[in-house]
């Protein structure tokens, strides 16, 4: 057991400080992306704050808070930086992962003595785990777009188990923890168009030496949880037992949302300080046409954001039907509960860039700028893999309510 920092600390409390950030975060928006990641200042704020600790259970010394408040922890800090929000949520996030898939023994030796815990991932597999004994796989490749890596206690990823026969397909997907001292770091990230801030770097294994159970057989983004998992035994909380699937959905609303929100900010202070041409005295705040865009925008802004919000309950009550026995959380579940998540993000990426950029004019878009900032990080959010799977996450939830089958279908290809 390690103690908890703060035991009394409430969800409330942590969402407000996250609030409070919010002008700080603004101020380093420029250094954040000349730094290609979130500054020191930033990292040891959050440490302070307890942000990396929302999702880890109390057992580790986290918090273990639900969904909803990571989700809207995400959220405002992303509202303050989008770099910031996507660096954080995509390395704190999988500590969900872990302490729900993983045994007792890997967490133990995991979390260490004082808890302090932050895994960035990647979807893709690279590489072939090559069996070493009984006890060990070598892991061998580079790991690109590991956002959030700079500030990682550990690195969980995906390789193919190495085939027995020389000639033969490579194995099943082989998913892993591996520490800090297992990788190096590559100083690569630069020259996206938007994130550029978010520590998405790329990460080397050289023949890394890693003990067969942190390594677990199976698809990060489809680990079946029906009836429970060792995690939620473990701790006795029903969340860690829900499908990866539609928790990564949401993150990814989370940080178009929290985007979205820093979008509509920057509109009201950019018409309500721009004077009209023929008219000095006034602003484009003073005219019906911008009032009516803002108020279009926040309202598709807060829909999507009512619509995440709702969406992680059901998620966490789907936890807990799946532990109690009351309903397993099916793939289906699963699929449904993502093209929500997904629906979201997309309503707020049309408000960002369909209102707001488009009718803040010319200068805004300039570099240096924070709309321009926005527009390019939510360009750059909607290219990420999780957005792809819109197309078959539809055709698979229709065919569910058809009774008919989907899981034909790949999310990915």
């Amino acid at each position: 057991m390690i103690a908890v920092p703060e035991p009394d600390l409430t969800p409330r409390e942590l969402i407000e400080r996250a609030v409070t950030m919010r002008s700080e975060l603004l101020d380093r928006q420029s250094e954040t992306e000349r730094l290609t990641v979130y500054p020191t200042e930033t990292h040891e704020d959050f440490l302070k704050a307890g942000f990396y600790r929302t999702l880890q259970p109390r057992r580790y010394g986290g918090h273990e808070f639900d969904v909803p408040t990571f989700y809207r922890v995400v959220t405002e800090i992303t509202r303050g930086c989008p770099s910031t929000g996507w660096a954080f949520s995509l390395s704190a996030a999988h500590v969900l992962q872990v302490s729900s898939f993983f045994g007792e023994q890997t967490q133990d030796e995991l979390f260490g003595g004082d808890g302090d815990f932050r895994a960035a991932s990647t979807v893709a597999p690279v590489g072939l785990a090559q069996p070493d004994g009984d006890d060990h796989v070598i892991i061998d490749g580079t790991w690109p777009y590991s956002s959030g890596s700079p500030y990682s206690t550990h690195y969980l990823a995906q390789t193919l188990r190495a085939p027995q026969n020389p000639g033969d397909r490579p194995g099943p997907f082989v998913l892993f923890v591996a520490p800090r001292s297992s990788w190096t770091l590559l100083d690569d990230w630069y020259g996206s168009l938007g994130l550029r801030g978010s520590g998405s770097n790329s990460l080397r294994f050289d023949q890394a030496r890693i003990p067969t159970h942190h390594t677990l057989e199976g698809s990060l983004i489809d680990l079946p949880v029906e009836g429970g998992t060792v995690g939620s035994k473990l701790h006795g909380q029903a969340m860690y037992a829900g499908r990866p699937g539609s928790f990564f959905q949401g993150e990814m609303a989370a940080l178009m949302i929290g985007t979205a929100y820093a979008a509509a900010d920057e509109y009201a202070r950019i018409i309500s300080e721009r004077r009209l041409i023929q008219d000095p005295g006034r602003t484009r705040a003073d005219l019906h046409d911008y009032q009516r865009h803002l108020g279009e925008a926040l309202t598709a802004i807060r829909t999507a954001d009512a619509a995440m919000r709702a969406t992680a309950d059901e998620w966490m009550d789907a936890c807990a039907d799946n532990v109690s026995g009351r309903a397993p959380f099916t793939a289906a579940v699963d699929d449904r509960l993502a093209l929500v998540h997904l629906t979201a993000a997309r309503m707020a990426w049309e408000a960002l860039q369909g209102i707001l950029f488009r009718t803040a004019g010319s200068r805004p878009g300039r570099n240096g700028e924070r709309m321009q900032r926005y527009f390019r990080d939510a360009a750059t959010m909607r290219t990420h893999v999780c957005s792809s799977m819109f197309e078959p996450l539809a055709r698979r939830v229709g065919r569910a309510r058809l009774g008919l089958p989907s899981d034909d279908i790949p999310l990915v290809s």
